[in-house]
């Protein structure tokens, strides 16, 4: 029972039940902006909703209402969310820049007597 408990509060579960509500809260906000623009592309095309496009018989306008919804949030989760996640991230990288290593003062002495320590062992 002690290692269930373990599993169910490590830290990962919790940032994964996390980032899954906060996707799920997140999806009504991409699916209001595939709306509007499945709305414009409508507009454009003529009809909001292409399922009853039927080119020879062949009924595809379900398909290509889901293939442009799709290709819609393609773009907006690129452009709105990966897009900015790498530049910050390149940006918090570039601020992160590793200074050189500062050598305390007992490092440069250990440092200094191994070496010296090496040096009378190779001597014959």
């Amino acid at each position: 029972m002690k290692g269930f408990k373990d599993f169910l509060l490590r830290g990962n579960l919790i940032e994964l039940a996390v980032a899954f509500i906060m996707a799920a809260a997140f999806a009504t906000v991409v699916n209001a902006a595939v709306a509007m623009i499945m709305d414009l592309v409508g507009k454009a095309g003529g009809t909001p909703d292409f399922s009853t496009y039927e080119p020879g018989g062949v009924g595809v306008g379900a398909f290509f209402t889901a293939l442009i919804a799709f290709l819609i949030l393609s773009a907006i989760v690129y452009f709105f969310i990966v897009t900015p996640y790498t530049k910050a991230r390149e940006h918090m990288d570039r601020d992160r820049t590793e200074a050189p290593a500062m050598v305390t003062e007992d490092v440069a002495l250990l440092t200094e007597i191994r070496d010296l320590l090496a040096s009378r062992n190779t001597q014959p």
